[in-house]
């Protein structure tokens, strides 16, 4: 008898599916692994920039996970604490890991007409600062194939292909993507979550019309500079590029600067009144602890921009970004994305008391710093962060 497969899972709504991994698009193989939570997609470059999409068992209609054994490990030596120490890694649940072709998955994912269109306007901001990609032309246009499609996504054990069957009103269609072992371990991109000095909350929104402002003067390098004493607070700049440097500043509001001063005045705790003033305006979180260093109060850090664009499509669908840094200079930028409820795509309706609420993605990116001779070679700052 045929074995239970490993894993199975089945979406009513593979737009959603589409709308994430397209967001970690900008490789063209994916390390998938299987989690009893959901699937966790991970593409990378040369080590310099890695995107992470989880796509939650929340946006599956079924969702079933049968964890296979635990690879037997190579080892001859059979005495007692090895044997015990087999016993307890035996018990222990192991989550399949394995490559897929992510260019592939996205192309199966789009046969039924499943492309840039989910975004509305959001697609145009992506399209204006990253290379687009080639728009999908078939014969499966009409709105009428949209409606009733289900994806069923299946592993069926260690070593197989990932089948994707995709069904519509009288067609069906399955793909089976050709799975590889991982090439050593796969290690993330440390963020040091514990020495973490920089966190920016704000809509995902301004972050894409900044970058996109920045892109006009196609410069090499984003310069990212953040202070809670003093002005700029958060600014972004583009340098290196064969045009002049551009900057973007995110400031305080001149109504709230009045208000909290006169706050300040009638206080006697004056550092936290001024603490609360210096935060700009378009943020909902903003905390920053600068290293001691000849930096004083302020984080300086580089990053090549083409880099950065490669997050432009999570920009441009998410709601919110979460902006964080660590003491090394790794940048982790974690988009939060809102789908309907109801089925539909991306999340545009206002939540209403006693409808549902909407579900919740998150995709996060991750990018390793400049050091000072890769930036312009006059800015010093990247001493202190590089690696």
């Amino acid at each position: 008898m045929d074995a239970e497969p490993i894993f199975t899972a089945i979406s009513s709504n593979a737009q959603q599916l589409y709308i994430l991994l397209q967001c970690i698009g900008f490789a063209s193989k994916a390390t998938v692994q299987i989690t009893p939570d959901g699937l966790r997609f991970s593409a990378e470059e040369l080590r310099v920039i890695q995107g992470l999409a989880f796509l939650d068992k929340a946006l599956f209609a079924s969702y079933t996970f049968n964890p296979p054994p635990a690879p037997a490990a190579d080892d001859d030596d059979d005495n007692d604490e090895d044997n015990d120490s087999n016993d307890s890694s035996s018990a222990a649940i192991y989550y399949p890991c394995f490559v897929v072709s992510l260019s592939a998955l996205l192309e199966t994912l789009r046969i039924l007409s499943i492309n840039d269109t989910y975004a509305g306007s959001n697609a145009s901001r992506a399209s204006s600062v990253q290379p687009s990609y080639a728009p999908s032309s078939n014969a499966f246009n009409a709105p009428t194939l949209l409606i009733e499609r289900s994806c069923i996504i299946r592993y069926p054990r260690a070593g197989a292909p990932l089948s994707i069957t995709l069904t519509g009103p009288g067609m069906k269609t399955t793909c089976n993507l050709t799975t590889y072992e991982p090439e050593g371990s796969e290690v993330d991109i440390p963020l040091q979550r514990d020495a973490v000095n920089m966190k920016i909350i704000m809509r995902s929104a301004w972050l894409h019309n900044a970058i996109t402002e920045l892109a006009a003067t196609n410069p090499a390098a984003l310069k990212i500079s953040a202070s809670d004493t003093q002005e700029p607070f958060f600014a972004l700049s583009g340098a290196g590029g064969p045009f002049s440097e551009s900057s973007v500043e995110f400031s305080v509001d001149q109504g709230s600067t009045k208000a909290s001063a006169s706050a300040r005045d009638s206080t006697e705790h004056r550092p936290r009144a001024k603490k609360a003033r210096l935060v700009p305006t378009v943020t909902e979180t903003f905390l920053v602890s600068p290293p001691s260093s000849s930096l004083g109060s302020r984080i300086l850090q580089s990053y090549k921009f083409k880099l950065i664009q490669k997050a432009t499509r999570a920009m441009a669908v998410a709601n919110k970004v979460s902006i964080r840094g660590d003491r090394q200079g790794v940048l982790s930028l974690q988009f939060m994305i809102e789908f309907d409820p109801y089925g539909g795509g991306l999340n545009t309706r206002p939540q209403k008391d006693g409808g549902l609420p909407p579900i919740v993605a998150f995709v996060d990116f991750r990018f390793v710093p400049l050091l000072d001779e890769e930036g312009d070679g006059e800015d010093k700052d990247n001493e202190l962060f590089g690696f």
